[in-house]
């Protein structure tokens, strides 16, 4: 069976990680990569609980470097520590993703393994504000104006890669959010294949962590769109 590993960036965890943990443990994960991006010292009992859960290793940040910064850093240990692995598959650590996203995913990465496959969120459900929906679908127009390919949810977190692409990711520049738009537009610019998989609700959680890894503000979202086009 090919070796996938689960990347999961962190910042101030909700205990409802420890639980998603163990969903991820009953999966074919040859490890999960959880990385802890500079959290503060109350949320480091979670941490030592996970450590303790199946096939996790935790890497430490000293400080909080960004979520992008946080990604390079599990990139990097693949490359350094797992020979054997085939593919990844980042998931985001604060409610963004239900297992059941993270299976369909994965089945479809059979089918194709070729290329970076994306969960994409559904912004039009009850809940999510109309200036969010609204947000996102300017940012997908204006993500295929520039670059000549519709993203249904250009900040989604839950992305298939596979490791042969991991070289030119950990070039690919932006510390934080800016970082998933920059890697699209890297690997459109490379001809890489990009699928799309449409996934769960939109999920906005209102405590400190949201910013971390779901972006509300659609004006810098926009911004980082034309910056990214000017960049490739």
């Amino acid at each position: 069976m090919e070796k996938i590993v689960a990347v999961i960036p962190v910042l101030n965890p909700l205990n409802s990680l420890i639980s998603f943990i163990n969903e991820l443990n009953t999966l074919d994960f040859e490890q999960i990569i959880i990385i802890n991006d500079g959290s503060e010292p109350k949320y480091q009992p979670i941490f030592e609980e996970i450590k303790q859960t199946g096939k996790c290793i935790v890497l430490e940040h000293l400080v909080t470097s960004g979520k992008g910064k946080a990604l390079r850093t599990g990139f990097q240990y693949i490359l350094n520590k797992l020979p054997n692995t085939v593919a990844l598959l980042t998931v985001g650590a604060h409610g963004q993703h239900k297992i059941e996203d993270v299976k369909l995913v994965l089945h479809n990465a059979k089918v194709f393994s070729d290329g970076i496959i994306l969960g994409a969120r559904n912004f039009n459900t009850r809940g999510v504000p109309f200036w969010c929906s609204i947000g996102n679908q300017v940012a997908s127009s204006l993500f295929y104006l520039l670059f000549r390919k519709r993203i249904i949810d250009t900040q989604t977190g839950l992305r298939y890669i596979p490791k042969q692409e991991l070289n030119w990711l950990l070039k690919v520049p932006g510390d934080s959010y800016n970082y998933d738009t920059n890697m699209l537009a890297a690997a459109i610019d490379r001809k890489i294949p990009i699928y799309q998989l449409l996934i769960g609700d939109l999920n906005l959680k209102k405590n400190s962590i949201l910013y971390y890894d779901e972006i509300v503000d659609m004006k810098k979202l926009i911004h980082q769109i034309i910056k990214s086009y000017t960049r490739s």
